[in-house]
Formats: C-alpha cells, sequence, structure tokens
C-alpha cells in the first residue's frame, strides 16, 4: 500500500521521500542520542529511505540522488512553497530591472568544503552545464534563459520574453563547483561519492543503512547551525519514529495524537499545512464534462467537509473553488468571491443545474432525456487509499442523487499515464503548492498544455482552452507591478470560480513531525517560515533556524 507521505510527493512531482512501510533493523539508530561522551548535537531525522538499503549518490542533479544532498549544496535562493518567500543564499538578492532581465547578486566570502573560493564564474558554470547536458534540468531554467553573463559580482540573465516569475525558477538552481564538475566526463550520470559543496553540512560518514552528515566548519553562516550532525538511517518505519527518538521526520502517521505525540507528549508535535489542492478534473473534451451547467451539478452536490474528514481523517480542510491554497495566500483572495471560494453542498441547485444540463431524475436515477441512467466513471490510482476514501464519499453523494459512479483504480504508472492522456471522464489530481501563484494558475489554464486526446501534457490535464485566461497568465507573466498582479490574480480566481475547470475538493498536507527534546525553532502554524519538509532546498531554511534547547 502505498503511505500518504509517498503520494503526496508523487502529487507535487518529487520523488524519493519517505516511505513509511519500508523494512526496519531491529535495531536503534547510530547517533539517536543528543550529547554522549563526544558532547556532539545529533539530529536523527526520518528524511530518506533505502529499497532497503542506500545507493551512494550525491550528484545533485539526478533524479535518484540522496535526499539530503540538498542540505549540502545551495541555491540562490531558497523558495518557500508555502507562501513563496524567497531567502537569499548563494545569491544575496536579484534585481529584474525590466521583465527580461533577471540580475542575481552573489555572495561574496563563500567557499567550497575544499577550501576553494566559491565566485560567480561557478554560477554561470552550473547554469551553462546544464545547457550542455539537458537531462539535469529538472527545473526547466533553460525554458526561460536566452543567455547570461557574469558582471563583477553579478550574474546576468536575459530571458526569452517578458518573464517575470522566472526569476523564481532560476533561483532555486543548485550550485556546484566549476573547478570539480569540469572534468566529469558524464555529470549525467556520475554518482559523486564524496561531493564538495558550499553548505552547512558536509558527508561525514555514509554505509548501506546509515549515513551521517556534519557541520560544515567554514560554512558561511556557521553560526547559525545549532546541530553537529545528521543521522539519516535507511529504514523509518512508522514504528521506528514514534520510538527511537527521531528529532524530525515527514510522515503520515494514523491517530498521531496517540502514536506520535502520546511518544512524548512533552516535546513531540506535528504541523500539516496544506501542500496543494486535491480535486477532480472533468474530461473538458468529451460530453457531459465539456457543459458548464454540468459541471456545477456535480461541484453542488458535493459535501467538501465530509470529503476532508474521510480523507484525510481531519488533518487538512476543505478545499475553496478558487484555485489559490488557503490559508497560505489568504491575502490574495478575491473579496467579490463569497466565502474564500467555498461551495456548499446544495442539491436543489444541483439538481436544477443537472436539469440545465440536460438530466432529470426518474424513480430515483438521474438520467437523460431518452431516460438512460447517467454513468461516470472517476479515476484514482491504487493503493493511494486517503484519494480512495475520498473518491468513495463522492461517489455515495452522487448516488444519492441517481448518478451511477464507477470507481476506476489502475496502478500508479498507469493512472499517470491516463491523467496525461487525457484518457478519463473524471480523474483525482492535485494542484498547486508550488510557492508560484503564476506557476499555479498557468499549469491549471494555460492552452499551452492543451495537448489533444491521446497526446501526453505535463500540466492542464482537463484540457481546458480559454483565449481570455490566456491572456491574464500573458499579463501576469509581464507585469512587476503588485497593484496589477493583484487584480490579475483576482480574475484567475473568478475564473476557476465560475468555470469549474477543476473541481476542487480538500488540501493536501505536508505531513510534518517535529521534537522539541534537542532542538527548538522548528516551522509551526504559528512560524510558517518553512514546511517540515525533509527533502528539496527547504531543509536549509529549518537546519540554519534551529536551536538547541536548554
Amino acid at each position: 500500500m502505498k503511505t500518504r507521505a509517498m503520494r503526496w510527493a508523487a502529487a507535487l512531482g518529487v520523488a524519493g521521500l519517505l516511505a513509511t512501510s519500508a523494512c526496519t533493523a531491529n535495531v536503534k539508530p547510530q547517533g539517536a542520542d543528543n550529547g554522549g561522551a563526544s558532547g556532539t548535537a545529533e539530529l536523527l531525522v526520518g528524511g530518506d529511505n533505502g529499497s532497503p538499503t542506500f545507493v551512494r549518490n550525491f550528484n545533485p542533479f539526478s533524479p535518484n540522488k540522496r535526499n539530503l544532498t540538498t542540505y549540502m549544496y545551495e541555491p540562490l535562493e531558497v523558495v518557500n512553497s508555502l507562501d513563496g518567500t524567497a531567502t537569499p543564499f548563494l545569491a544575496t538578492g536579484l534585481s529584474q530591472p525590466d521583465a527580461r532581465t533577471v540580475v542575481f547578486h552573489i555572495r561574496q566570502g563563500v567557499q567550497w568544503s575544499d577550501g576553494q573560493p566559491f565566485t560567480p564564474a561557478d554560477v554561470a558554470y552550473t547554469f551553462d552545464l546544464v545547457k550542455r547536458t539537458p537531462a539535469l534540468d529538472a527545473l526547466g531554467v533553460w525554458q526561460h534563459i536566452d543567455s547570461l553573463s557574469v558582471s563583477g559580482a553579478d550574474v546576468v540573465f536575459r530571458l526569452k520574453s517578458d518573464d517575470v516569475p522566472a526569476a523564481l525558477v532560476l533561483a532555486q538552481q543548485l550550485i556546484v563547483p566549476q573547478h570539480v564538475w569540469k572534468d566529469v566526463q558524464d555529470p549525467a550520470s556520475w554518482t559523486n561519492d564524496n561531493p564538495v559543496v558550499t553548505g552547512p553540512y558536509t558527508l561525514a560518514d555514509f554505509t548501506p543503512n546509515q549515513y551521517v552528515l556534519a557541520k560544515n566548519p567554514t560554512y558561511w553562516q556557521a553560526g547559525k547551525v545549532a546541530a553537529d550532525r545528521i543521522v539519516a538511517p535507511a529504514a523509518n518505519s512508522s514504528l521506528d519514529i514514534v520510538s527511537k527518538g527521531y528529532d524530525w521526520a515527514y510522515t503520515f502517521l494514523s491517530d498521531i495524537d496517540n502514536t506520535w505525540v502520546k511518544a512524548d507528549r512533552q516535546h513531540n508535535s506535528y504541523w500539516f499545512p496544506p501542500g496543494g489542492t486535491v480535486a477532480l478534473y472533468p474530461n473538458l473534451t468529451k460530453a457531459p464534462f465539456d457543459n458548464l451547467d454540468f459541471r456545477r451539478g456535480l461541484s453542488l452536490a458535493l459535501d467538501r467537509d465530509k470529503i476532508a474528514d474521510r480523507a484525510e481523517q481531519g488533518y487538512v480542510k476543505a478545499a475553496g473553488q478558487t484555485g489559490l491554497l488557503l490559508p497560505n495566500f489568504a491575502s490574495w483572495t478575491n473579496p467579490a468571491i463569497p466565502a474564500q471560494g467555498k461551495v456548499a453542498q446544495d442539491t436543489q441547485q444541483a439538481l436544477a443545474s443537472f436539469a440545465k444540463a440536460g438530466y432529470h431524475q426518474q424513480d430515483g436515477k438521474l438520467v437523460d432525456a431518452g431516460g438512460k441512467q447517467l454513468t461516470l466513471t472517476i479515476t484514482t490510482p491504487n493503493g493511494w487509499t486517503d484519494w480512495l476514501q475520498g473518491v468513495q464519499v463522492v461517489q455515495q453523494q452522487l448516488s444519492a442523487l441517481g448518478i451511477q459512479v464507477v470507481l476506476n483504480q489502475p496502478q500508479a504508472a498507469a493512472y499517470q499515464q491516463a491523467m496525461q492522456n487525457g484518457d478519463f471522464d473524471l480523474v483525482m489530481g492535485s494542484f498547486g503548492g508550488s510557492g508560484s501563484l503564476f506557476q499555479d494558475y498557468n499549469n491549471l489554464l494555460n492552452s499551452d498544455f492543451k495537448k489533444p486526446v491521446g497526446t501526453s501534457t505535463s500540466a492542464n490535464y482537463e484540457r481546458y482552452g480559454d483565449p481570455a485566461a490566456d491572456t491574464l497568465l500573458a499579463e501576469f507573466k509581464a507585469t512587476t507591478d503588485p497593484a496589477k498582479q493583484k487584480e490579475i490574480v483576482n480574475r484567475l480566481q473568478q475564473v476557476v470560480y465560475d468555470q469549474l475547470p477543476a473541481i476542487s475538493l480538500f488540501y493536501g498536507g505536508l505531513w510534518g513531525l517535529s521534537s522539541t527534546k534537542k532542538f527548538t525553532g522548528w516551522p509551526s502554524e504559528a512560524n510558517p517560515y518553512a514546511s517540515l519538509m525533509t527533502w528539496g532546498s527547504t531543509p536549509l531554511l529549518v537546519v540554519t533556524r534551529l536551536q538547541r534547547a536548554h
């Protein structure tokens, strides 16, 4: 069975997360204590998972890299996916003199872990390396860049078009040392066993069952790094996480108050902020899903609170129908849309909308003009139990109106292919959570992704297309004016609310666990400077904010 941690990671396009179903050695992880004879402060993290053991791969470009690679390599800026806030790292900041130019101001006085100086040339080299080896361009930076150059302490990017949101994409590129990588024959396959890095940690020890990072003594902000060592075991079962003194983990634990919290009520806590919107995508290329009244009927027929409670045990809330991830982007809500876009179940209005679309109730069934019962098929991945539980509530609520609902549960690979190719009636999917409002709406609405059924697309799986929405997205992409951006986002919310290109159900949680027994300063609802994700560059925000508990 696929765990919620893996399910949400897959939905966001993130690989290699912690799987709670992994086999577990019946031993205490090395380094599970704080202090001891050495007096070091160690952070035990459930942030990587062997299959069942680790392969030594610290290539920051590799999709198969060890997860904690990103605790060692740094980007220009780290973007908080919760709200899009960018924190400078290898850049001290950026400027955008116009919509086609991004200038990153590169931090001075930084050293690579082998003692060599970090320079703007390393930044330029990294982007050129990615251009020469397209397999390394996981972020798609060269979809935006026309050219780049070094000017003193700055790296100047000329973009292919007016493209203000590109800055956040470029900022997230991990930077590698030119003096090491220039001699690598095949950078895509190189495993980089002994990484040379700028970040807060370096690789200290590696075995197939566990690896350890040590604090980088020459790190440019070493004074902000509280943990001397980070220990990452290969096996991280739910039982391990609860019973073996973990400080930080990312996983969904059922009945978490009576598992994780109960294990140490004084120190253990959790925070599950929304990381994206789980929705039903209607196939807009075929009837009746291309009928707006029909989609309204579907939307009004659903009690989203009950769906969310069943799917995610009440840990996340029902989603609004604006395309905004809330409460993360609450300041952007369109005041003209009631209840922040939350749609209440209204059976009578649902039936009225279905009637406009040509369906009426007859003998307890919702039928078309010829008396044939309406039958819908909803596709959801096999083994994604929370999504299945949510869909089963959808099935019950639509069945109550006389609609026959069939659940299709292909394996994950077949599900992904069906969604990308448009081979579905209704499919469970997710959108948002990138930290960029432009990117979230662009992926949902841009007709550039509207491929013919049978042709794979990477976004806009419902095949929505509206020239007015495309114009809004183009204007959003080109403007640096905050007031204009707010106006555009208001109108994009109205598009999603009125046109129902996707029927939002509930927010997908980011399942972060933390303990204050050894370290304090964890992200929380009261201090949402980051999520508790253990992968990507987000952990850089966390490990530079933690403090030793006293």
